[in-house]
């Protein structure tokens, strides 16, 4: 990765004062013929054409019904919902901050939640504008999509990958992708200008770091056995492997990578296969097995095991916040994450509270910086949660639609 520092431009004080007596000069002869054209007033920082900016997170949920196919967006801030695209037989619903993704058979429909937020890492704008059904990307719904500010990378089943330009995809339009060579195994995750992709070569897997153009340019002397979920951190990106978790970061102008092993022996079925967390936290959450989570604290380097009961559904804001839990008995209980000790619980939220009423789409915990949002498909309702008020029910919103999938998009 090149780095490249600031070049300040200089002058000397002779040529500043001729450039300023020359600019005189023109200015007194163009007034004497005609009066001087007004330059165009400068863009404000932080805009965007067709964008409202404001002070605050605008926080939508996109929600759809796989069944009939109604999708819907649900407004968090005015509380109003918005019909979009119809969409059936979807398996999954993706999220990149703003735009969802709608896996199904025949293709991944892509649509434009209208909220959005960009990191500055000093100050942050939030923008809202009108919610766009942009088409579909022609992958199924096996395919994994990963994204940052440049790129969206997708990767079909079969391993291979392409990338779209994110910016075409802002304006309203799905381009021509570009095809990476080679196939990989799980995501292609766009990071720090780069990819991080295990590659498929001669029968084994192997971590490596490629350019936009799909090239390789490092490949860390590391191993990572059946490699499973990612998550993109502030501290880097995390990497499932069978025995716990990579953490690949750019440091120095390279790529450091650092093993976050269990320390102990996880069977297949308990190990981490999917992570949940609040975008720009550094914990991280992952059901292990059926009665219990993991919490992966990438600051420390650790991870803790956390035995709560049937789980339906896992995820937290990070340190100083609960974890939180949705049960089989319909309830969201909220876990001290130190001590492991249940320390709030709410009356039951689902309709459908067993495992096995719930059709193999089970609900989700989505959370932001002060608000945890679960859904529950056959009571037709979403529920807000305050997390940092004994989980106390904040909203309710009445649907005319099953929510059976849901994502949070303006984060």
């Amino acid at each position: 990765m090149t780095v490249r520092g600031n070049v300040t431009p200089w002058a000397s004080a002779a040529l500043v004062l001729t450039a300023l007596l020359t600019t005189s000069c023109t200015s007194e002869e163009a007034d004497a013929g005609r009066s001087v054209a007004k330059s165009p007033p400068a863009t404000p920082h932080g805009y965007v054409e067709g964008a409202k900016e404001a002070a605050e997170q605008q926080s939508r949920l996109l929600l759809n019904d796989p069944t009939s196919g109604n999708t819907r967006v649900l407004d968090l801030v005015t509380g109003k919902v918005h019909t979009t695209a119809q969409v059936k037989d979807a398996v999954r619903l993706g999220m990149d901050g703003r735009f969802g993704y709608l896996h199904a058979a025949d293709g991944t429909h892509v649509l434009d939640s209208g909220a959005w937020m960009v990191d500055h890492g000093d100050h942050v704008h939030y923008y809202s504008a009108a919610t766009r059904d942009l088409g579909e990307f022609p992958a199924g719904s096996q395919s994994q999509i990963r994204s940052d500010v440049a790129v969206i990378a997708v990767t079909d089943e079969n391993g291979r990958t392409v990338l779209y330009d994110r910016s075409k995809l802002e304006k309203g339009r799905i381009a021509a992708p570009r095809t990476l060579r080679g196939t990989y195994t799980g995501a292609v995750v766009p990071y720090e200008e780069h990819l991080l992709a295990f590659a498929n070569t001669g029968g084994t897997t192997e971590l490596v770091v490629l350019d936009r153009k799909g090239e390789r340019v490092a490949s860390p002397d590391v191993t990572c056995e059946a490699p499973q979920g990612d998550a993109v951190t502030r501290r880097g990106v995390i990497l499932g492997c069978a025995d716990g978790a990579l953490l690949m970061r750019a440091q120095d102008g390279a790529f450091a990578v650092e093993k976050i092993p269990y320390g102990k022996h996880v069977p297949g079925d308990e190990r981490a296969t999917a992570f949940r967390h609040r975008p720009g936290s550094d914990t991280l959450t992952a059901l292990a097995g059926d009665d219990a989570v993991w919490v992966l604290d990438v600051a420390e380097r650790t991870w803790k095991r956390v035995d709560t009961g049937p789980v339906v559904a896992v995820n937290t804001a990070g340190e100083g916040s609960p974890l939180l839990v949705l049960e089989t008995d319909g309830a969201l209980h909220g876990y001290d994450i130190a001590t492991g000790k249940q320390t709030a619980r709410t009356k039951p939220l689902l309709t459908a509270g067993k495992r096995d009423d719930l059709d193999g789409n089970d609900p989700v915990i989505e959370v932001d910086r002060s608000r945890a949002y679960v859904n529950d498909p056959e009571g037709k309702r979403v529920f807000e949660i305050d997390y940092n008020d004994g989980l106390r029910i904040a909203r309710s919103f009445d649907l005319d639609v099953k929510p059976v999938l849901m994502v949070e998009a303006g984060r």
